[in-house]
This record gives C-alpha cells, structure tokens and sequence, in this order.
C-alpha cells in the first residue's frame, strides 16, 4: 500500500479526516486495514474526505458529517484552553518579594485528535498544549518538574534565566529520567509571551509529540482589560514520515468551526498567539473582515503593524489585539491553504 501524506488528503484520494483508523505507532489495527477503514468506513462506501465536504458544509473544510473528537476522553477541551490562565501558587518570601509555583508532569498517554483518529502522544499535565502559566514580571518562579513519562524530558523556558534553569542536556539537572524530578527556578524577565518546551533529543519528535505550552509574563503596569484568548498553532505526524497530516489551533483541527469562539461586540480581544509546529518551517494566522495590531513577542507596547495576516516561524509568537466593530461569523486560519483545509481554521461570532 503506498504511503499516506497530507498530499494525498488534499486531493481525497485517502480521505482519513471522517474516518475510524488507529494511527499510533505500534496500534492496535494493522496500518493498512486501518487506512482501508479510513478509506472507506464501516459501510464500503467511500468517505468524505476534505476535498469533497464543502456541500456538507456551506463550502467549508470540516470533518465527515459535523462529527468531532470525545474532549472527555482526551482531558481537555480547546474551548477552555483558550481562556485558561494557570497562576500558580504564590505566597511571599521574607524579602517580600512574591514567589509563584507551578508543578509540571510529563507523561505519555494516547488522544483522539480526529474522530476516530488516535495518537500516541506525551504531554505535560495531560494535556496538549500544556498549561499556560501567567505571572507578573519580576516575581520569582519555581516549577517542579516531575517525569512521570517512560522516556527522558524537560522542560526548557524562552525568556531570561541562568545557565542551570536552561532545560538542556550538559547544564544544571540536565535530561531527567523517567521517574525523576528537579526545580527551575528564575526571575520572571522580560515581560511578554513567551513559551516552554521538552529540549531532549530528537527535538523534533519530543515537540511534535505534545510537550508544549504558554508562558506569558504580565508587565508591572497591567495592559488593558480584554477579552484574552490563547492558541497554540501546532500539527500531527500520524504516521510518522516527518511530515504533518492534521493541523490545529490548541491541538484539535476544526475545533472552532462547529463551535465559534463567542466574542462581544466593541470589545476588546487580546490573542496570544503562538507557533511550535514541527516539520514545516512557517505557519501563519489570518483575520477576516478585520485588521489586529500586532505585538511580536509581546516585549513592547508599540505595535510593530496593523494587519490582517502575520507569518511566524517555529517558537516565534505575538500578541494581536482587535475589536469587532459588527456582529456575526468571523473566519480565521492558516493563510496556507493546505494547513486550512486540513484543519487549521475556524470562526469568531460576535455579537
């Protein structure tokens, strides 16, 4: 049987999207009877795949028949991801300084990240992204990282911290062992969006398996009141060629279409946007019927443009901020096409 790629996804030849296949490394259903059921389901007939579900869907890409992924099962949904700010534990030293504590556990566990469609993945908290942990600029941050996993991880954090704190192999704790722990601990510096990530070797595989999250800073003098959203643009390896089958906002393709983001009207909306896909070099964000200011990597607060689409390579991220100035369904996705219609869109509806 020949290879699947998103290729041919795209051209519905293996329309997997819809369709009931195990695609974890080592499955329980063999890979070619679980693309045959993918390629046809449980009746024979041919699924629907992306290029034929625009007549299902008012010319939309979406999964086969509106269906969706069981977030239960998973332990998350990308509904509350959105607006979930982890703050910690915080109490004060003797210095009076204040110090906010986290505890972060890798672990490996499968999800469904398209009906039917499973994936072996490793994540911290059991979910992916990971939490977004939120503190204030000049705090003190202590994370205990616990390896609850089978394999060594992490965790290594963008922004200002020693050597020791770096989450690499060689330096401080360095790879810690399945079973082991160790604490970071750093000044929260500077304040903006910054992000954390598994730093073990393959990179590539320890990302694009699910470890990953949000780490954002707050400035001493808090930004305007919003409405504040977070979205972590990432993709799925399905089968393991190196090269993505399924890509998202917080992890579930077309989890925003069925479900708009619900946004009022006149407010103002802060979204935190940032880009850890693995295996394509640039992943993008585009606004309909609307133009954002644009804060890359949210250290200043001038923005940079004033624009509809912005391009970020991996690890890149920024703050865009808009308000909708009239009511109903606003698109937003990938400005490439084929990350759209492989599930990298969805709608804001304002009202």
């Amino acid at each position: 049987m020949a290879r699947v790629n998103r290729r041919s996804l795209l051209a519905g030849a293996v329309p997997v999207i819809g369709g009931a296949a195990l695609l974890t490394r080592g499955g329980a259903e063999p890979a070619a009877a679980a693309m045959d059921h993918a390629m046809h389901g449980a009746s024979g007939a041919a699924a629907a795949g992306p290029a034929d579900m625009g007549s299902a869907h008012g010319g939309h890409a979406n999964f086969r028949d509106g269906r969706t992924v069981d977030h239960r099962s998973n332990g998350f949904d990308p509904h509350e991801i959105l607006r979930d700010f982890d703050r910690g534990r915080t109490r004060r030293l003797p210095s009076g300084r204040v110090l906010r504590e986290w505890t972060l556990v890798a672990g490996d566990r499968e999800i469904e990240i398209a009906p039917g469609i499973r994936f072996a993945s490793w994540s911290y908290n059991g979910r992916i992204p990971g939490p977004t942990l939120r503190c204030t600029e000049g705090e003190r941050l202590r994370i205990t990282f616990v390896n609850a996993s089978a394999h060594p991880h992490t965790i290594h954090f963008h922004g200002l911290h020693p050597a020791t704190m770096d989450g690499v192999a060689g330096q401080g704790a360095g790879e810690i062992q399945p079973g082991g722990q160790t604490v970071y601990e750093f000044d929260a510096l500077p304040a903006g969006l910054h992000l954390y990530h598994c730093h073990v070797r393959p990179l590539a595989e320890h990302i694009a398996k699910g470890l990953y999250g949000t780490f954002i800073v707050d400035p001493k003098e808090p930004r305007e009141e919003a409405d504040e959203l977070v979205m972590v643009m990432n993709g799925f390896d399905t089968n393991f060629d190196r090269a993505n089958e399924l890509y998202a906002a917080n992890t579930i393709p077309f989890a925003y279409m069925n479900r708009p983001i619900r946004i009022e009207r006149d407010r103002l909306v802060r979204l935190y946007l940032v880009n850890i896909l693995e295996y394509d070099l640039i992943n993008s964000f585009h606004l309909h019927g609307n133009l954002f200011e644009y804060f890359p990597t949210g250290t200043s607060r001038t923005p940079s443009e004033l624009t509809d689409t912005v391009m970020l390579c991996q690890g890149q991220r920024g703050i865009a901020e808009w308000r909708f100035p009239n009511p109903g369904k606003y698109m937003f996705h990938a400005h490439q096409s084929e990350f759209t219609e492989l599930g990298w869109q969805g709608f804001f509806e304002v009202a």
